[in-house]
């Protein structure tokens, strides 16, 4: 008998290339100085922030590096939402050092800072000379990230974020040669967030696996990614918003290791779905309110997450069932599993004390005609399973505006 045919989305074609080798396990930081020598290092540069020099990762990969005899520079002035600025004072101080090696240390900020500075010091130009997909112009830099956060998946994605300083616009600048060569995972480094930057980072994430599953772009790679993300920040997250880090015992006390663990590897892994499906609405509708109310970027993603799986829902019902069944909240097939994953989400947000309307957040309402007109621009808005226009995104930043 013929066997039955596969399922469409196992038909849908795709080009899965890897490019960033990934070291994990706790205390795998400590091999920074010997993989950036094998990948040729000899003269690094350590992309950074002022905070994490307090929580001591800065000195710990410092001693790593130069342990293994390399001479390191420290740009350690980046910003959240890194921009133009952020990336040009980078540069300078590339330039300066003459590095052949970048190491991003920190959040998703850090490691952005850390791409955009290897495009120009790369290929020359500005920022804006790279918004858009593969216009490197020559080889790159080899890289290592080191994340200290659970959420942005940046490690494992060849796009670099980047703000235009003056409109604060976010401009994505994508190549293959900017992927990270090594990705070291150490989840105990992700124990020294403050509170707040755990519950951000992590909705991220949970956006991430969420709107990959279901992207016009997603394919059996990238959903094999997606899922096992869900799979682990679902049921992780809220434990890892209850348990209070403790820096001074970071591997027993005070903190649940392997819930912080399940968060960076499912981060890491939407990252790695997001490099091979891309995003949806609600990245599309985070950046505008970002831009225009400097909202956090989890914060603005934690409240408009429901309401675009609920527009959602007519398109890929199926696919969020399948969510919603992972977590346990209801057969796969149940008619209600959308509602039953937005409403799952808004508990997330909530477990994490996060704002969950936009009037919560002081946004003008105002202004949503203007941030719907924006959102319909953004490059992730094409990718959304469901088509949307700008009157679609004004609807939803109106729900938005004062239900939950």
């Amino acid at each position: 008998m013929p066997s039955d045919p596969l399922p469409s989305d196992q038909l849908v074609g795709f080009d899965f290339s890897p490019r960033t080798r990934v070291v994990f396990g706790p205390g795998v930081v400590d091999r920074l100085g010997t993989l950036a020598a094998g990948l040729g290092g000899q003269r690094i540069l350590l992309v950074t922030d002022k905070g994490l020099a307090e929580a001591g990762h800065e000195q710990h990969g410092l001693e790593a590096l130069r342990s293994a005899g390399l001479e390191v520079t420290v740009f350690d002035d980046v910003h959240s939402n890194p921009t133009t600025d952020d990336v040009d004072r980078c540069v300078a101080v590339a330039r300066e050092a003459n590095v052949n090696l970048i190491v991003g240390l920190g959040g998703g900020s850090s490691m952005d800072c850390a791409k955009g500075c290897n495009f120009l010091v790369s290929c020359g130009g500005r920022m804006e000379d790279y918004w858009g997909i593969g216009k490197a112009t020559g080889p790159m830099l080899p890289m290592i990230a080191v994340p200290t956060t659970a959420g942005t998946g940046s490690e494992a994605q060849s796009f670099a974020l980047i703000a235009d300083s003056k409109t604060h616009m976010k401009m994505a600048c994508g190549d293959r040669r900017a992927a990270f060569s090594v990705a070291l995972l150490d989840p105990v480094l992700t124990l020294t967030q403050p509170k707040f930057v755990t519950a951000v980072t992590g909705i991220d994430a949970v956006s991430h696996a969420v709107e990959t599953y279901v992207t016009r772009k997603r394919n059996p790679v990238s959903q094999v990614f997606s899922r096992a993300a869900w799979q682990a920040i679902g049921p992780s997250f809220p434990t890892v918003c209850r348990e209070p880090s403790d820096p001074a015992a970071p591997t027993s006390q005070g903190a649940d290791i392997e819930a912080r663990a399940a968060m960076q590897l499912g981060a890491h892994w939407a990252g790695a779905a997001i490099e091979n499906s891309m995003l949806g609405a609600t990245h599309s509708m985070a950046n505008p309110l970002s831009a225009h109310f400097h909202l956090t970027h989890g914060v603005a993603i934690g409240v408009m997450l429901p309401h675009v799986i609920r527009y959602n829902a007519p398109a890929v019902g199926p696919l969020y069932g399948e969510l919603a069944a992972d977590v346990g909240l209801c057969a796969a097939d149940d008619p209600q599993a959308a509602g039953h994953l937005a409403g799952f989400v808004r508990e997330l947000t909530d477990t994490a004390q996060l704002p969950a309307t936009l009037a919560e957040c002081d946004i003008d309402p105002a202004l949503i005609p203007t941030l719907a007109i924006e959102a319909a621009k953004q490059w992730t808005a094409q990718f959304n399973p469901r088509p949307v226009a700008a009157a679609d995104f004004e609807e939803m930043y109106r729900c938005a505006w004062n239900e939950r």
